[in-house]
């Protein structure tokens, strides 16, 4: 499996390819939550280019096995989706993809299903801190989670360790 970067012309010839992930991996996430209304599930190849996200991605060949999509906003990363291929799911792809951003800012934040225990937990063995619970719809609720990394600056990071 190869992960890497894409640039942003090959985000458009790929949409079809994210979106149908997409769709794979936020179904798992309603069924897990019980709500169908998460905005992912709802979107378009359109809306999905629109969203100028960044994306890593993990192939297995042809096949986009996860993807996560994110923006810096702020000085912090923005994981604003991760999806998994469910034929993937327990193989570690999610914490390399979210590993991956993790070292690109100072801060990390992501929002998921508070029911979600799989992808909760996933945060939490990464070292985010749960801030909050929050019900964006009445009814579905989401919780939130940031990680501050330690950066080293100067001096000190041109010290052998």
């Amino acid at each position: 499996m190869i992960t890497r970067t894409l640039r942003a012309e090959e985000v458009a010839g790929l949409a079809p390819d994210l979106l149908e992930l997409q769709r794979h991996a936020y179904r798992v996430e309603a069924a897990l939550i019980g709500d169908d209304r998460i905005p992912p599930l709802h979107e378009s190849v359109q809306d999905l280019v629109s969203a100028q996200l960044h994306w890593v991605v993990t192939f297995d060949g042809d096949r986009i096995a996860g993807a996560l999509g994110y923006a810096v906003e702020g000085g912090a990363v923005d994981i604003d989706r991760l999806m998994i291929d469910p034929k993937y799911h327990r193989k570690g792809l999610g914490s390399s993809l979210v590993t991956e951003v993790m070292s690109l800012e100072a801060r990390t934040i992501v929002a998921t299903g508070r029911e979600n225990a799989p992808a909760r937990a996933l945060y939490e063995a990464l070292g985010f801190t749960h801030d909050a619970d929050i019900e964006p719809v009445a009814g579905l609720w989401v919780s939130q989670y940031s990680r501050h990394s330690i950066r080293i600056t100067g001096a000190a990071a041109d010290e052998p360790r």
